[in-house]
């Protein structure tokens, strides 16, 4: 018992200490546990193959699906429209949205989506965005609450249920519960927070990002200005035929840019993108993305039997303006630079291979202050360059990882996995509702529902690749939970953990089961202050339920009340991820989260000692 509890004590102050990641810490405390022969390697291990613990894996890979659509998102816009120029209304939308999105996202994943949004909105309206942010991290915590899968210290009180020969708790087991805490949020953060309208506001300098955006990319190189959509007519001579037999970029110095293939069925019509090759053949339905100087792009139009799509004349120029966009879920654009000892040095672009050999386009070049746009496949290529290029993600991040030669700004896989695939949200919102379904009528166990939604969305085409997906899932969260596992066995096993529940029961007991859970919350907010949330329930979900067994009443109310103070605490920046996600946007320092966070903190420490028993009587 005593190793135990060394490692133990060692574990929290490395993880309080904070110069570790706590997965590693959670490692290291695995191994310890293993070499001084309390736990078994099977029984060191055997978080990892928790059913929980892939349950976790699969709902970051739910989160990133709903995030990726822009499900999430559309429905946080139009929900906060209604809040006009109220910040009272503003405040209380915020707070509703967040801790829907919250019952279904990650805390952190719904606080980045949100934190853009809500900035944006709070300026609009006049709002001070110092009252919107903590409440909405707040809230996201709360969002948690409702469901099963909101947050991983609900997930860890089911484990245990489970394991100890009690029922799980069900989907919405928790609802009441979460209901209840996000009232009292709304009611008590409004006044709380207008200590936070005392502060002086500063205008923080930004940083400006180097990585500039596809949008900003085509615009800053003046695609669109020389961009024109074009479409077939009947009859038209090219229909049917291969671009290589054209060769249309030396008869007319055009690059096609992209072709969209209109296909029509009975359920609508789709478009698919893709980038033009040698073997394209023209159908009649397809468009064409073109790029060139207006004059040979009509001379193009007119010998083909070709019409142009967007009819919006300049008023200087009798010409047609692009009036749709580029979509950059799929084929998407970057700057390159060419490095002092290329090889490219002095070759004309249609010579420098990027075509052939990534399968990516030079639709533009960035020379001193100068932008070549025009006839760009005759150029001449020096050191210095920065080139503008089109293709696939996948393709230019083969370029940036494949050529030496040259250096790819920013990181393409990343920037791609920011980019919404808007048309498969109703595809990501169906699958979601399914699952919620199959969990609350028990139509398969909770961790093989939400694996079924997350292979769906996966092959449903909700992200990119299914690197994307993975790239979704925090490890970090994943390993921490598994390995945190075996050390509240080791506690179970040696008696540390009866040695902390006989303390409690022996010195609270006699003032009934109420003082007990008063203070199983009260020690649960304590530790939660200084290491992770999911490492705190782990720890006290075992006591919570040995104390319920010790006095023979319900463990419900104590496990339900473990999750609640593990996931509430508010009294520090750095007890949750979103807390410290709007630390710096919203301008706090530490003490703004004890004067607002640690009274609602307090209060609700205070009200579930006497609501849980209500919804889960003793």
């Amino acid at each position: 018992m005593t190793v135990t509890i060394i490692i133990l004590v060692v574990t929290a102050a490395l993880m309080v200490w904070g110069k570790i990641r706590s997965d590693i810490v959670a490692l290291c405390s695995l191994l310890a546990l293993v070499l001084t022969n309390v736990l078994t390697t099977e029984e060191a291990l055997a978080g990892f193959s928790n059913p929980i613990v892939i349950m976790i894996a699969a709902l970051f890979i739910l989160g990133g699906a709903i995030s990726q659509t822009g499900l999430a998102g559309n429905i946080s816009n139009k929900i906060l429209q209604f809040a006009g120029n109220s910040s009272y209304k503003l405040f209380i939308l915020v707070m509703l949205v967040t801790a829907l999105i919250g019952s279904f996202l990650s805390n952190t994943g719904t606080v980045a989506m949100l934190m853009p949004i809500v900035m944006s909105l709070a300026t609009k309206s006049g709002t001070n965005v110092s009252r919107l942010l903590m409440p909405m991290a707040y809230a996201s915590s709360i969002g948690g609450m409702m469901t099963l899968i909101g947050t991983p210290p609900t997930l860890v009180m089911h484990n245990t249920l489970i394991e100890a020969g009690y029922n799980g708790l069900e989907f919405f087991t928790t609802l009441p519960v979460g209901l209840i805490l996000l009232a009292v949020g709304i009611l008590m953060l409004w006044p709380l927070t207008k200590i936070l309208d005392k502060k002086t506001k500063k205008d923080a300098v930004e940083g400006k990002s180097t990585v500039k955006s596809p949008e900003q990319l085509a615009s800053e190189y003046h695609v669109i200005d020389n961009l024109y959509r074009l479409e077939f007519h009947k009859g038209s001579p090219i229909i049917g035929k291969k671009l290589s037999e054209l060769d249309i970029t030396k008869r007319y110095a055009l690059l096609i840019a992209e072709i969209r293939t209109r296909t029509y069925t009975p359920l609508g019509k789709t478009v698919t993108t893709s980038l033009p090759e040698a073997g394209t053949v023209l159908m009649e339905n397809d468009v064409l993305y073109v790029i060139g100087d207006y004059g040979n792009v009509l001379r193009f139009a007119e010998e083909n039997k070709l019409a142009f799509i967007d009819n919006q004349a300049d008023k200087q120029i009798e010409r047609p303006r692009f009036a749709g966009k580029f979509k950059f879920s799929e084929i998407g654009m970057a700057e390159v630079v060419l490095l002092a000892n290329t090889r490219l040095r002095n070759r004309v672009v249609k010579e420098s291979g990027f075509r052939n050999n990534y399968n990516v386009n030079i639709l533009g070049i960035q020379r001193n202050d100068q932008y070549i746009i025009q006839d760009v496949k005759d150029v001449k290529l020096h050191p210095g360059d920065m080139l503008l290029v089109q293709g696939t993600w996948e393709d230019i991040d083969r370029l940036s990882r494949l050529e030496t030669e040259v250096v790819v700004i920013g990181q393409p896989a990343m920037e791609a996995s920011k980019v919404t695939i808007g048309h498969k949200a109703p595809f990501a919102a169906a699958v979601l509702v399914l699952m919620v379904v199959s969990m609350v009528f028990n139509w398969f166990p909770p961790v093989i529902s939400v694996l079924l939604a997350a292979i769906a969305l996966i092959l449903g085409g909700c992200f990119r690749t299914v690197r994307d997906a993975y790239r979704t899932i925090n490890w970090e969260s994943v390993i921490l939970f598994a390995g945190m596992m075996p050390l509240a066995t080791a506690m179970e096993k040696t008696g540390a953990s009866s040695l902390v529940t006989n303390g409690l029961v022996d010195s609270l007991g006699a003032y009934g089961p109420y003082a007990v859970l008063a203070g199983i919350l009260c020690a649960t907010s304590l530790l939660t202050m200084f290491i992770s949330n999911t490492a705190t329930a782990i720890l006290f979900a075992p006591i919570a339920l040995q104390a319920a067994l010790s006095m023979g009443v319900n463990p419900y109310p104590f496990l339900i009340g473990v999750a609640v103070a593990a996931s509430m605490c508010l009294a520090s920046p750095f007890s949750t991820p979103p807390n410290a996600m709007v630390m710096s946007a919203g301008k706090y320092n530490f003490m703004d989260y004890v004067k607002v966070g640690m009274p609602l903190q307090l209060i609700y420490i205070v009200l579930m000692v006497f609501v849980l028993p209500l919804i889960f009587p003793f």
